[in-house]
């Protein structure tokens, strides 16, 4: 596995520019309401740095990569499958995206 992590890192750090904030999920991550998303979101523009939101691979992201990240996330406790996990993070996006605007689509 660990051949696979090397060359998995080494496809992500090719598709990510140079200076870009990165973002990775991972199940240790921070635990963040769609409120503390949407925050969350707002920070991340006003920084003015791009930003990848990283998913690794169904294994996991190389450790290493993962701890040199400037951020972990969590989107559940609930075990999901990785495919689901873009999905849910591109609605938990827009869901933020819509608490900033004063959407009407999030309701508590």
């Amino acid at each position: 596995m660990p051949n696979l992590y090397a060359a998995e890192r080494q496809r992500i750090e090719a598709a990510i520019p140079r200076g870009t904030r990165i973002v990775v999920l991972d199940e240790r991550g921070s635990n963040l309401t769609t409120q503390a998303l949407a925050t969350r979101l707002t920070s991340w523009q006003l920084g003015g740095d791009d930003v990848a939101l990283v998913i690794g691979g169904p294994d996991g992201l190389e450790p290493e990569f993962r701890q040199a990240a400037h951020e972990r996330i969590r989107l559940s406790d609930l075990t999901l499958p990785h495919a689901m996990a873009r999905v849910l993070l591109i609605e938990q996006l827009y869901r933020a995206w819509s608490i900033n605007a004063n959407h009407p689509y999030h309701r508590e």
